[in-house]
């Protein structure tokens, strides 16, 4: 379908200025990495309220929608080459975000209750926070990219076998779903999660390009 095809492209391109935008935000915006203190992040929450939320919605639902899309033009594209890979790449991307738009849903469903529990338990509004975000950032990946990584690298192994996209688009591919699943390991997860966004911003870049300039000629 060649309209699913541009649609792909699209969310290509969104989900790169979503990691883009929402680096600007959380790391120097609101500095939130830098912020170890519950209270101190509770007090965040409470003077920055709708910057939080509208970045969850970002970066974590929106971002979760168009992934959905994109994964099913590729699915199109690349069925071809390898079908059964392509359907496992394909269960692995919604899954992926699936995640992701449960993990901003819980924390922006838990920034109102905690901002009205601070104005009369403090501490157990920081307890409450400190919950919440635990559980949001198990959701969302926090302790390793292996689903967004085991796409990332089926994806590309179908390609490299269907021809659907370009070979170097294909192997940067697979070196951004090899440091998705190296995150796993402990002591290199915080390392490898960066490497991965900053290296998946560009695959989905090209992706996007590639799709929309090529819609037309997607592979039989």
């Amino acid at each position: 379908m060649k309209a699913l095809q541009k649609f792909g492209g699209f969310a290509a391109l969104y989900l790169a200025a979503a990691y883009l935008i929402g680096m600007v935000l959380f790391l120097v915006v609101l500095d939130y990495p830098s912020i170890t203190n519950p209270a101190q992040k509770v007090a965040l929450l409470i003077e920055q309220q709708m910057v939080i939320f509208s970045t969850n919605l970002l970066i974590y639902v929106f971002f979760g929608v168009f992934l959905i899309v994109l994964s099913l033009a590729l699915y199109d594209r690349l069925k071809s080459g390898d079908l059964a890979l392509m359907q496992v790449a394909t269960v692995l991307g919604i899954i992926w975000a699936g995640s992701l738009v449960a993990s901003g849903m819980v924390a922006n469903a838990g920034i109102a209750p905690v901002v009205a529990l601070h104005a009369t338990d403090p501490s157990q509004a920081a307890l409450t926070w400190q919950t919440i975000e635990t559980v949001a950032s198990g959701l969302g990946n926090g302790n390793g990219e292996i689903l967004g990584g085991l796409w990332a690298l089926l994806v590309s192994l179908a390609a490299l076998r269907a021809g659907g996209l370009p070979r170097g688009l294909a192997i940067l591919g697979l070196l951004v779903g090899a440091v998705g699943v190296i995150s796993l390991v402990p002591g290199l997860t915080e390392l490898m999660v960066g490497v991965f966004g900053l290296s998946q911003i560009l695959w989905f870049i090209w992706l996007g390009i590639v799709l929309l300039r090529n819609h037309k000629d997607k592979p039989a």
